[in-house]
């Protein structure tokens, strides 16, 4: 609850609490009385009424309690739970789900005039200032239930700076006269039961427990409307002290501290004696929960999704304009974040990469798929756990630096298909053809800002027996470079970055150091060999627009998020036509031909779906990717070393397998197709949109009898 009161002036203290020489007979103790105060010595502080009154009018006007921090909770498109994760572990509940028994025995043991006296019980602070002026210490608080939750308030606006706290906590006069100049305006404005209630939310039970909610859950594993006398009072008596009487450190002191709140129970009227001697004889009947919080706690591998979710809360302006009001809606929790993972989808390619790679192994496979259309994130997860322990990492390698992930990787030839759409955009039709030979000298090519890039050697096949002349759809099924390096040339390699940014790739993953902002993609020669660092929710996406005839979706992950009773807005995939229908339907064609073709570096990866993709291959076999899509679902997998210096996956063993020579095809492609394969079982085989091929190329040099070589850079 956010409560924001303006304190009004007062013509003396001493007359709104009804206190004064008549009650004390002295002006020292008078003062102290005005600040709710419980200190010894007061009068030979000097300290008097005088003084109490000036500092209790001079404290500013405006006080604003702020909403409480507590859980909030990330959902499947399902509805199931992903994650709970939250700054402070505290459910805040209403008094009506707060049994009555643990609202009596708080009450008894801390204030038991709570509902006879104002903001200041006289009694209670006259008996303190008495026996602690009598001690010459603090042997005794006289402070009510109300100053405790503007206290707990302070606490709460302190946050999780210790120095904050701790002045927070101070039992200073200038302090406490603060605390009862809130506490008094505070009962005009709530009644005693409203401020019961947000004294139970606010308060610090131990064990990372904020809040009656919370403490019972956490102790007894019960809701704090289940709870016993013998469990409100543990709960009850553990305020004084939470680490004190904390029942999982000292149980002896917490088992005495619960008899002292059942005498009061009993003294009081809560309960009878024989109730109090009974409760007495009950064990503490712990039933821990222990406390978990984060994405650290999520299953089936979506630990990094999670991580995700947060990333996009606390950096898109959907959810604040600035950085700090952003922090500040995610730290204040009580979200209900629903989001686009489908557990069926989650579940194959968690299945998938944990069997293909170990978590153990120097390699790591990260995967994303996407719903083409929309837009949504429909699974994401990679082969080492979401943590901080061996074998795990909390870098999510689906995505860039700037939303937790690493720098990505060169994608290879998995780029190729955004050059084909390109030139099909700038009418260079799929009938084109090159002499493709084996080995060629990059040509001279201009950037967007008018470099001039000079020619370069090493642009080559990966094969000597790899050469032509092809036509378009020859060389991607075969995936030849010295015939995308020449359509490259010929389309402008301006004309290919555009397209490149239509479709999401304006960056790459990689964060520079400097600006902090992601470093834009590279304008090189090599541009379409996939030679700029992507991930692959960023290649999903890519190929998610192929099979939707050509309409790009920024990629989302959240479908709605509530605070209370209230919706707050999301980011929108804001769909729109990158290219036409007739230029995705043609790359698409391509596309096919890789998985179904019989020259094609991808044939043993159909999925007896009407699906196609993409393999790529990295220079030194560095990386390998698979990039394919149905019409259901697109999906990239990309399997790498995460460490520099990197080195081959060829001679590894990965996933219990000794792998030869790493290509897309024999590596990455597995994995895609295994986890397409679970997540597609049950669907209904809808077709792919797709345009007649042209003509084919004339027979290359090349000998029919040569198998192609997989992969491809």
């Amino acid at each position: 609850m956010a409560l924001k009161f303006t304190a009004s002036r007062f013509r003396s203290p001493l007359r709104q609490v009804g206190l004064g020489a008549r009650l004390l007979g002295v002006s020292a103790l008078a003062g102290a009385v005005v600040a709710g105060l419980a200190l010894p010595a007061v009068g030979g502080l000097g300290i008097g009424a005088k003084t109490a009154s000036n500092d209790f009018n001079s404290i500013p006007d405006t006080f604003v309690i702020p909403p409480l921090s507590q859980a909030s909770t990330i959902y499947d498109a399902n509805g199931g739970v992903i994650a709970k994760v939250y700054a402070r572990d505290r459910t805040v509940v209403p008094l009506s789900q707060i049994a009555p028994v643990m609202r009596s025995a708080l009450v008894d043991i801390e204030d038991n005039r709570f509902y006879q006296h104002g903001a200041i019980d006289p009694k209670g602070t006259l008996r303190a200032l008495t026996k602690n002026t009598g001690s010459g210490g603090v042997a005794q608080g006289g402070s009510t239930l109300t100053q405790q939750y503007i206290k707990n308030v302070f606490v709460e606006m302190a946050g999780d700076d210790p120095v904050k706290v701790k002045e927070a906590q101070r039992q200073t006069f200038s302090r406490k006269i603060q605390e009862l100049r809130f506490a008094i305006e505070l009962e005009k404005k709530l009644t005693k039961d409203q401020i019961l209630a947000d004294y139970l939310n606010i308060t610090f039970f131990g064990e990372q427990a904020y809040g009656i909610e919370a403490a019972s859950e956490r102790y007894f594993s019960v809701h704090a409307s289940q709870l016993t006398i013998p469990q409100a009072a543990l709960l009850a008596g553990m305020v004084q002290s939470p680490s004190g009487y904390d029942p999982l450190v000292r149980p002896d002191l917490a088992l005495q501290r619960r008899g002292e709140v059942l005498d009061d129970m009993a003294k009081y009227g809560t309960i009878t004696a024989a109730q109090a001697a009974a409760a007495k004889a009950t064990p503490l009947n712990l039933k821990v929960n222990r406390p978990q919080k984060g994405c650290i706690t999520a299953k089936n591998g979506e630990g990094f999704f999670c991580d995700y979710v947060q990333h996009i809360v606390l950096n898109d302006p959907a959810f604040g304009a600035t950085a700090q009001a952003r922090q500040a809606l995610w730290d204040q929790g009580g979200l209900q974040i629903h989001t686009t993972i489908d557990p069926k989808d989650q579940a194959a390619l968690q299945k998938s990469v944990t069997n293909h790679v170990y978590a153990s192994d120097r390699a790591a496979t990260a995967m994303t798929m996407v719903q083409p259309g929309t837009g949504k994130i429909l699974a994401m997860g990679q082969s080492r756990p979401y943590g901080p322990g061996d074998h795990q990492t909390e870098l999510n390698y689906n995505v860039d630096r700037s939303m937790g992930g690493g720098n990505g990787f060169p994608t290879g030839s998995n780029f190729k298909p955004v050059t084909a759409a390109a030139a099909l955009e700038n009418g260079i039709g799929m009938d084109q053809q090159y002499a493709s030979p084996y080995q060629d000298d990059y040509p001279e090519m201009t950037t967007c800002t008018g470099g001039r890039l000079l020619p370069a050697p090493n642009d080559r096949n990966d094969s000597t027996s790899l050469h032509g002349p092809f036509t378009m759809p020859d060389a991607m099924a075969k995936s030849v470079n010295t015939y995308f390096v020449a359509l490259e040339a010929q389309t402008g390699l301006c004309n290919v970055v555009k397209m490149a940014q239509k479709l999401g790739l304006s960056n790459t993953a990689v964060m520079d150091g400097k600006t902090g902002k992601l470093v834009p993609l590279k304008q090189v020669q090599s541009l379409t060999l996939g030679v700029n660092n992507l991930t692959p929710l960023q290649m999903a996406n890519v190929y998610a627009t192929f099979a939707a005839r050509g309409v790009y979706c920024s990629p989302t992950a959240i479908t709605s998020v509530t605070s209370g009773s209230k919706s707050l807005p999301v980011p929108q995939a804001n769909c729109n036509q990158a290219m036409s229908q007739t230029t995705a339907d043609s790359v698409t064609t391509m596309l096919k031909g890789v998985v179904s073709d019989p020259g094609g570096t991808a044939t043993n990866l159909s999925l007896g779906y009407d699906d196609a993709g993409k393999t790529g291959t990295t220079d030194s076999h560095l990386q390998v990717w698979f990039t394919g899509f149905t019409k259901q679902i697109s999906a990239s997998t990309v399997v790498s070393e995460t460490k520099a210096p990197l080195q081959s996956l060829s001679g590894q063993t990965i996933g219990g397998q000794y792998v030869d020579t790493a290509f897309g095809s024999t590596l990455a492609g597995p994995i895609w197709q295994d986890a397409m394969t679970g997540a597609l079982s049950g669907d209904s085989n809808i077709s792919l949109n797709t345009v007649p091929l042209p003509p084919s190329a004339p027979v290359s040099n090349s000998s029919p009898s040569t198998p192609p070589t997989p992969g491809g850079h």
